[in-house]
Formats: C-alpha cells, structure tokens, sequence
C-alpha cells in the first residue's frame, strides 16, 4: 500500500517572479526561432516608414542577426525606456488596440528577444541634428548594460541580436540546420515584400547576398498599386505565377460609414493548372498583415471546390480590407492569428472574389496570354460564333423523351453507335438517363423536354441560324476545328497553334454549368424542401443543440428543419428536395459544424453540385462519338461562353495549347 502522506505534493508559497524570468517566459511565446526575430524586426522597421530594409544573418540567424532600416529611427531621450516589457509607440489607449492599424502594438518584442540574447541598438532620428542633447549624431544602446553611448549611423535603426538563446541553451536544442533556419528567415521577409511593393527588401547570408527585392517605385509614382504589387508578386514568386494566376478584384455590397466598402479583397488567384502538391504558396493578408486563418483558408479552398484535381492545393495572394475596428489582431503573440467580427461576411468576400475571377474562361481574358491563348472577345461578339456554326445532328425524338431533361447540347451527335467504345468512365447510355428521372424529377427549375430549336435559342439569344460560316481562326479564341483524334480529341487552329481538347471532359463542363444555372436561376430565395415521413434523430453536442436553435431561420433558408427532440437529441424533419437520397444526419452535421464557423450554405451548394455533376457526367459526350467539323465548332464555342470551361467537374484540364515553337522544337526546324 501506497503512503498518502508520502505522495502528498509539498505546498510551495506564492511568489512574485523576477522581471528577466517573465520577459523570458514571454520570449518562448515571441520568439520560436531565429524568424520569429527577423518578422518582429522587420515590422517594426516597416511602422518606422522605412523604405529599405537590410537583413544580415550569420549561421542562419542563430550567430547574429542584424536589421538595418532607414525609418523614422528614435530619438536618445527614448531610446532607454525602448528594452522595457510593455513599452510601446503604436497604442496609447483601448481605442488605440481595438483598431490597430500598425505591424507591432504589444511592446514585448525587443524585450524579449533581450532577454534570450546579447543585444544591442543604434539609431538616429530624423530631428537628430536639430536635438541639442543628442549632439547631431546617432546612439547606440547595450541591451546587458543599458549603456547608451554616440555611435555613427544615418537616419535609422539598427537592430543586432548576437547568440540567439544562449541565456536559455535548452531551446538553442530544439533549432534545426543552418540552412533550415535561413529559409525560414527568408520566408519571414518574403511574406512582407508581398504585401510592400513600396520597400527594397535585402537579406545577406555569411557575408553573401541571397535575396534582393527592390522597391517598385515607377509603379507606385504613377499611383498604380496593382501595377507595383504585380511586379513584386513576380519579383519574389516567380513571374510563372504572375502568368498562371488571375486577377481578383471584390467589394462587399456593405458600406462603411465613409461611404467604402466593408470588406475589400484583392490580389491574384492562381488557375487551377498551377496547384501543387502542398499548401506553400497560399498568402492571405487582413490590412496589410500576414495571417494563417481558418476562415480565409476555407474560403478560398471552396471556391476551387468544381476546378481542383483531387487533393491539389491552389496557389494564391489575396489581400482583405477592412475596417481595423471589425478585426481584433490582438489573439496570440505572434499577432499571425486574427479574429474577425463577421467572420461569415469576410468568408463570403474572399468566396466570391476568388469564384468570380475563376469563373471567366482563359480564353476570355482580354489582352492576357494565359495557358498560352492569346486575344479577347467582347460579350456583344461572344454569340457569333455559334450563330455562324452550323448545329446539326441533334438527338432524337426517342433519346430526348428518354433522357427528360435538356442535357444534351446542340450539335451533338449522341445517338448509339455499334462501334462505340467505353470512356474512363462506364458508358451507361440512356438507361442511365432512365434510372436518374426519380433523382432529377426533385431538382427544382430544372427544364423537362425542351425542343431542338428552344435550346439553340436558349444558347444563342437568336433564332437558330443553321448556315454555316468559315470564320478566321483569329476571331476565335480557342480556334477553328480540324478533325477529330480517335473520337476523344478535337483537334482546331488558333492564331498561336494548335489547340488539343478533350470532347468529353470540356462537353461535361458545359452540361453541368447549364444544370447550376438553371437550378440557380428557378430557386426561390428559399431553397425547396421536402418533409421526411419518419424524422431522423441523432445525439448531439450542446453547440449543435445551441446553433440549431440560433439559427432555425437560416436553415429553414438552406432547405432544413432541424428541432430539439430532447434535451440531447436532435431531430431532422426535412431536408432540400435535391438531397431527399442523402443521408439527413450526416448532412445535418455538417451544416451545423459549417454553421459555427461560416457559411453553411457551402455545404448544400456543395451536396447538390455533386449530384449536378453526376448528372452531367452521364450527360457528357462518350468517347468515339463521331462529331461533324460544324459540331466541333459549336463545342468549341460554347467552351468560350461557359464559366471555369478550362476544367471538367472532376478538376481535369479541358483544353492544351501547343505553339508554334513548341511544334517547331518537336521536329527541330531552325537548328
């Protein structure tokens, strides 16, 4: 047997602890490593209103690292009060913190990083030479001693921290190579030079310079600030991104009290051909600050929900402005985590700016080249084409009475062939069709039957005009058909080269955007539901109970009516007519979960688009479908009048270009 007394823990008594065991007790919340000093740093140069800062480091940043900036710098009568826990220039009062609008506020940064390291300072203000007391020179302070003694500098700081850790070896432990913290030490900068085109930014290693960012000042002369932050988005990521990406540019229908929008997102957003295997090259700013938020993360995510392959990561750099009263920066040390006020608005804003940027075709862009297509096409024009292109060889009577809904596209050949031949996916036919009829007879708006003529009529705004027309490859974007490869492929001419299409992935995308737009454009301001016979009922956690109860009118919006069936339980009565085959717990979950945190509308957006895109899989053209010249034509142009055309439902590219040269190297013409 154990002895109670034995084991019992020994009472220590209540003690005030030492100022240097605080600052170092907060440095292990400031400090994580050699760039978490380079950030806190390189903020407070840029709060000064520098225009260049210099970053020097020595084995990594764990010997030394200085940063040079030439600020506003401090004046010597507060250069001694600078080291202090607390002490601060940016705020003064709680109005000050709750709209912050500076990089730094907590005034912990230089203390801390003081206390874990050898420290010094050198400034000069720019009232320096005017300042008797100061002698018209700079000041340097020791941060062990408190010294404060003349030294020689221009207008600016200099911040130099020697031996990073050596008063807490055991963290010193825990840092990797050399090589590992200078790379993150250049992220650290890299982050600010994308949101300062307006600062020359330098970082030299081991006496080396290995990154150089200069300040875009003929941009910002000419006040074009998408002009400045383009360059430097190609200066630090590369101009492949700049060239892979699409401009984004979103207001918010809210207004401020002056009259600006409540939330503002700009910045680029890169194609869906230029995600990558991890998630390295995901930039989201809130007034200028670098952060990792959950709510930006998943909004922008969800907008490349119907463009994504598999488990790709999109690429991206988008800015959010904002009211700094509606944003509290104040959550952790690192001041990287934010928490917004509407943190539904702010998901919608990053949402549709991201969405309706990738909604236009690559085709589209005027003036851009982008996957390598070059010209642009007026909206007034965009019909032309298709009111010049011959449309024949619509189905049949009998198949359009099968299938029941208004999937297939004109000129499209879709009737049965012996020598047809399966797709990569299994090409069921019209018992398909048949077997969807219960499943789509509950997708409310979506038109049953129309005739040859209504769709043409629908597609093109004009009465069909079967005539037709050899246009020059130059008016169209995506070219002229040649010929068809192996019943999969559609070969066409553009003025760059050659243009290689998938027919069934680019025909998929066309029949489910139309399938979105008509369910979108019948639906109520409700969405339809349907009442289960038998309620569903599931335990759930008192923040479920809680968000159902909150939100009974949101998601009687959303087509759900979720009720309390006991103090524990939960009760699903109906469900969206679309979804009457889903699973009502499972989807209930996940719209309360989305609920909590953002807009759960994503989540039956979401549900019903896979359905949609099941149907428009089955409705897509298989492969060895033989297509007329006229019929390639006609898809070519509706791949031009379609939103996100440049990939089917599943993520897979519906079109490639080849050049010229790119023809020219294969068979080595002019070597």
């Amino acid at each position: 047997m154990v002895n109670s007394a034995a084991t019992a823990p020994t009472r220590r008594p209540i003690r005030e602890l030492p100022d240097e065991l605080i600052s170092q007790i907060a440095a292990g919340e400031v400090v994580e490593r050699p760039a978490s000093v380079v950030r806190e740093l390189v903020d407070n140069a840029l709060d000064a209103g520098a225009r260049q800062v210099t970053v020097r480091l020595l084995a990594g940043g764990v010997r030394l690292i200085l940063v040079e900036d030439d600020g506003a710098g401090i004046p010597a009568s507060e250069l001694a009060i600078a080291l202090r826990r607390h002490a601060t220039s940016k705020i003064a009062s709680l109005q000050d913190l709750e709209a912050v609008g500076t990089m730094g506020f907590r005034g912990e940064a230089l203390a801390a990083i003081n206390s874990i390291a050898d420290m010094s300072l050198i400034s000069r203000s720019g009232d320096a030479e005017a300042d008797a007391s100061a002698g018209g020179h700079a000041w340097q302070l020791d941060g062990r001693t408190g010294e404060l003694q003349p030294a020689a500098r221009s207008r600016g700081t200099s911040v130099e921290v020697r031996e990073l850790f050596y008063a807490t070896p055991a963290r010193r432990k825990f840092l990797k190579t050399d090589a590992t913290e200078l790379a993150h030490c250049i992220e650290a900068v890299r982050r600010h030079a994308l949101v300062r085109p307006d600062v020359g930014f330098a970082i030299w290693h081991e006496g080396k310079l290995v990154e150089q960012w200069r300040a875009c000042t003929e941009a910002l002369h000419t006040d074009d600030r998408v002009a400045a932050l383009d360059q430097r988005l190609a200066d630090v990521l590369g101009a492949e991104f700049l060239a892979q990406s699409i401009a984004v540019n979103y207001e918010s229908s809210a207004r401020r009290m002056d009259g600006g929008p409540a939330v503002r997102v700009w910045g680029r957003a890169g194609i869906p051909d230029a995600a990558r295997s991890r998630a390295d090259q995901q930039f989201a700013y809130v007034n200028g600050r670098y952060v990792r938020d959950k709510v930006l993360t998943h909004a922008a995510r969800s907008a490349y929900e119907d463009v994504l392959h598999g488990h790709r990561q999109p690429v991206y750099a988008l800015y959010v402005e904002m009211d700094p009263a509606r944003v509290d920066v104040n959550v952790h040390p690192t001041k990287i985590e934010v928490r917004f006020r509407d943190s539904r608005e702010v998901h919608q804003a990053v949402r549709h700016a991201a969405e309706n940027a990738l909604a236009v075709p690559r085709s589209q862009i005027g003036g851009a080249v982008v996957g390598g297509v070059v010209g642009s096409v007026d909206a007034a024009d965009a019909n032309a084409p298709l009111q010049a292109a011959g449309l024949q060889g619509f189905v049949s009577d009998a198949q359009r009475a099968a299938r029941g809904l208004g999937w297939a596209q004109p000129g499209m050949d879709f009737s049965a062939r012996t020598d047809q031949r399966t797709d990569h996916r299994t090409d069921h036919r019209v018992s398909d069709f048949e077997a969807m009829w219960p499943v789509a007879a509950g997708l409310s708006g979506l038109s049953v039957g129309p005739t040859a003529d209504a769709l043409r009529s629908q597609l093109t705004g004009t009465p069909f005009n079967a005539e037709a027309s050899n246009l020059p490859p130059g008016d169209w974007p995506l070219g002229r058909a040649l010929a068809q490869l192996q019943g999969i492929y559609i070969l066409a001419e553009n003025t760059t080269g050659l243009i290689i299409v998938d027919t069934h992935a680019a025909h998929e995308r066309i029949v489910y955007e139309r399938l979105k737009n008509q369910l979108d454009n019948s639906a109520s301001a409700a969405i339809a539901s349907q009442p289960l016979l038998i309620p569903a009922t599931f335990a759930a956690t008192a923040q479920e109970i809680d968000t159902a109860q909150s939100a009974a009118e949101t998601l009687q919006t959303l087509g759900l009516e979720i009720t309390p069936f006991s103090p524990k339980t939960l009760a699903v009565r109906a469900v969206p007519t679309s979804l009457a085959q889903s699973d009502a717990v499972e989807l209930a979950r996940s719209v309360l979960a989305e609920l909590a945190q953002h807009d759960a509308s994503t989540v039956i957006q979401r549900a019903q688009n896979e359905l949609l895109s099941t149907m428009a899989c089955h409705g897509a053209v298989r492969a060895n479908r033989k297509l007329t010249l006229d019929e390639m034509n006609a898809l070519l142009r509706q791949m031009e009048a379609t939103d996100r055309s440049d990939q089917c439902n599943h993520g897979r590219p519906t079109w490639r270009q080849m050049s010229i040269r790119d023809l020219d190297s294969l068979f080595l013409r002019g070597r």
